[in-house]
This record gives structure tokens, C-alpha cells and sequence, in this order.
């Protein structure tokens, strides 16, 4: 199958019927299971596949690192003086096999944000609700007016090429999720979760959050059944078009 008709079969199943605002169907983590299955799985992946697409990845982010050394520096600049706080943020996120590792990001918020998030809950029912819909919020108080446009542009993510060359990460993938997602994708977490999470992916060129959770898991889930070289290639390229004509692509 073509990378084209790959890409045409993921509006397929975006197109799949999903009950308007339904939320995603829980599992109990408890019936979750555990990290042995996504090991099954990862054990019985083509060895050869599995190694092109690591030596394509470390040289892929190699590049992007040293190339793009001086884009990083100013953006680190920009990040340091424009509100108090690190230049980077670090949050833990759930990756192959379920091995926890800290996704890197430039900082997007103030630097209280996570203790603040409780009273921006608190204040409004309709944040709470999105939040646990989504786990993001559209209209963020936390966020800094360069942190906007980091988000918007996807450059707050472009440190994640440290953890690509850690291992951690892949160039493209499914999308890192944090733990309290987990129920979210139910026994479909195992398949997921038998390839590293990517630092692009089906869902960052689909609409991101603008898509529906469910969506969200299908295209995940997607990719980790169908993952090609092609398919990572057209992937990379679309992502590219999103980084230098930043639309509302869901991206906030």
C-alpha cells in the first residue's frame, strides 16, 4: 500500500461513526494489560524494520540538532526573557513498552503552571469539563503570549529531538501520552505502546486537538498497525507544511 492510500484510509477511519461529544469509552486500568503483552508484541516486530527506522531517527535528529542549533538558541532566548521560569519544561509520558521517560519541551507556561491549574479549574465548570475531555484547554491562562505562538507553530516541541536521540522517542509515531490518559485507549494501549511515541505523527497532521478523543486513539492506533517508511516519510512532510503555515490546525 502506497503512502497516499495510507494517508486516504486514515480519513477513513477518522470517518468511522463516533457519537457527537461522546466521551472515550474507559477500562479500568486495572484490566489493562500489563507491559509483557506490548513486549509480545515489540518481540515480534521485523528486527531489520525496527533497526532502519532507529538509524533513520538518530540521523534525522542528529541533523536537526546541529543544523538547527541556532534556531534552538534563540527560540531558548526568547522563552528565558519573556516570562520567569526555566527554558524547558520536562513532564513524564508513557513510551514504548511502558517505560515512563520525561518529554522535553521548550516552556509554554508560567512557571507556576501546574499548581495554578487547580484554582483555573476551580474557577469555571466548562474548564473542568474540557479539561477532562481533552486534558488541555483551549483558551489556557497559564500560557505566555510567546508560549501562544510556540504552540501554535509546534516549535515548543522541536527539543523533543534530544529524547528521539535518547531512544526514548521516534521522528514519527503515535502521540506520548501522559498516565492519566491511559484509560482512555483501553487494550488498545498494548499496540500502541510496541512502538516508541513519535515527535510527529497521524494525529499532529490531522486536525490535533481539534479531532475527538476517540479519533484521537483510532489514528494512534493506526499507525501502530500499519507504520511504513513511506507513510513516515509523507508524515515528516506534512508536518514541515505545518511548521511554516501555522493554521488552526488544533494546535494550542
Amino acid at each position: 500500500m502506497t503512502a497516499q492510500a495510507q494517508i486516504a484510509e486514515v480519513w477513513a477511519v477518522l470517518m468511522k461513526p463516533c457519537s457527537p461529544g461522546a466521551p472515550a469509552p474507559l477500562t479500568p486500568l486495572a484490566t489493562i494489560p500489563a507491559d509483557p503483552t506490548a513486549h509480545r508484541l515489540l518481540a515480534g516486530q521485523s528486527l531489520r524494520g525496527r533497526v532502519i527506522k532507529r538509524a533513520g531517527d538518530i540521523a534525522f535528529s542528529l541533523a536537526v540538532l546541529c543544523l538547527g542549533a541556532p534556531v534552538f538558541l534563540v527560540l531558548a532566548v526568547v522563552v528565558k526573557l519573556s516570562s520567569r521560569g526555566s527554558v524547558f519544561y520536562v513532564q513524564r509520558r508513557i513510551g514504548r513498552g511502558y517505560k515512563s521517560f520525561g518529554c522535553i519541551k521548550f516552556r509554554t507556561m508560567r512557571k507556576d503552571a501546574d499548581r495554578h491549574l487547580a484554582s483555573v479549574l476551580a474557577s469555571s465548570e466548562e474548564l473542568r469539563a474540557e479539561f477532562a475531555r481533552d486534558f488541555k484547554l483551549k483558551a489556557d491562562p497559564r500560557i505566555t503570549p510567546i508560549g501562544r505562538f510556540l504552540r501554535r507553530s509546534s516549535l515548543d516541541e522541536l527539543p523533543q529531538f534530544i529524547n528521539v536521540l535518547k531512544g526514548q522517542m521516534s521522528v514519527v509515531g503515535p502521540r506520548p501520552i501522559v498516565w492519566d490518559e491511559l484509560e482512555r485507549y483501553g487494550r488498545s494501549m498494548d499496540a500502541v505502546l510496541a512502538v516508541r511515541p513519535g515527535l510527529t505523527g497521524l494525529w499532529q497532521v490531522s486536525g490535533r486537538n481539534n479531532l475527538s478523543y476517540p479519533n484521537r486513539v483510532r489514528l494512534d492506533l493506526h499507525y501502530a498497525r500499519n507504520r511504513n517508511a513511506w507513510l513516515d516519510l509523507q508524515i515528516i512532510l506534512r508536518t514541515i507544511g505545518v511548521i511554516l503555515f501555522p493554521r488552526d490546525r488544533g494546535a494550542y
